[in-house]
């Protein structure tokens, strides 16, 4: 995959913690960031993918009455 440089600002206390971290899992600090956005990205699109299922979801009418919703989460209550 082609890569490109990227500059950004970062907070001088997690840009320590990034190379402290980096330094003790020995790896580059740049690989770290690369899978720190790679999870961000996949977290965040699979968030949109369910938000926009659920709409769906909606939209054709596909909902659970509010008195079973209810009644579930009262199994849940702690006495």
């Amino acid at each position: 995959m082609d890569k490109q440089t990227v500059s950004f600002r970062l907070d001088s206390d997690k840009l320590e913690a990034l190379d402290s971290l980096a330094a003790a899992v020995d790896r580059n600090p740049s690989d770290l960031l690369n899978e720190a956005v790679r999870s961000y990205l996949e977290i965040q699109q699979w968030q949109v993918e369910q938000i926009k299922a659920s709409l769906r979801q909606a939209d054709a009418g596909e909902l659970i009455p509010h008195s079973e919703v209810k009644k579930t989460a009262a199994k849940w209550h702690r006495r």
